[in-house]
């Protein structure tokens, strides 16, 4: 039975992304999905979701501190090649670097820089927080079903600026263009919470659940 791994590094409260990927994997007779810190099951799974809320520096710092989880992951994504999903700074790990506070090393698995939300529009507040439409740029298998005009929520004050246009899925007009789905390869990241996006978020979970590129 299909594996999915949902990363716990202490950062975030991750109850609503464990229920909502569980209750589509049983509606979807699609494996079984467990929150772990175990660096060994995360090398033994079949796809990973690592999740992050907070500071790029800290959480970095933390997913590395935990257990063998950075070396499992590492393991499980860029040499076995399973399918992987970031979710808010879990995405943004996935960056060179981040500068947030200071400069931090990121996965480098997309190449560009994670950076402040600037506005040039005062209305616009920072953190971005809320509801906004997608704008999707390239087609992926995990967009099956959904289309531009679609919204998710976010909750964040920092964006990822990508060094490639086609490593860039979909994005949402906030103060100008802001990255809200990455990808290459066996690797994507949504920069939005889809536990906390209703049918639009539910659908993408079983997407991914469901992906094998």
């Amino acid at each position: 039975m299909s594996l999915t791994a949902i990363i716990d590094y202490e950062s975030g409260n991750l109850h609503s992304a464990e229920k909502a990927f569980q209750r589509m994997a049983l509606e979807g007779d699609l494996g079984t999905v467990l929150v772990t810190s175990d660096a060994d099951i995360v090398a033994k799974a079949d796809r990973v979701v690592l999740p992050g809320d907070g500071a790029f520096p800290a959480c970095m710092r933390a997913l590395k501190g935990t257990g063998g989880l950075f070396d499992a992951l590492i393991e499980t994504v860029e040499v076995k090649a399973r399918p992987f999903l970031g979710i808010c700074v879990g995405m943004q790990l996935m960056a060179t670097r981040g500068r947030e506070y200071e400069d931090t090393e990121g996965l480098d698995w997309v190449e560009g820089e994670v950076t402040r939300i600037m506005p040039e529009d005062p209305a616009l507040k920072v953190p971005h927080m809320g509801w906004n439409d997608l704008i999707f740029d390239a087609p992926h298998p995990v967009f099956d079903g959904l289309s531009t005009g679609d919204h998710t929520y976010f909750v964040h004050s920092y964006h990822f600026n990508v060094s490639r246009a086609d490593n860039r899925l979909a994005h949402v007009n906030y103060a100008g263009d802001v990255t809200a789905v990455v990808g290459r390869d066996t690797m994507l990241g949504f920069q939005f919470h889809p536990e906390k996006s209703q049918r639009v978020g539910l659908r993408l979970i079983s997407n991914f659940l469901r992906w094998s590129p």
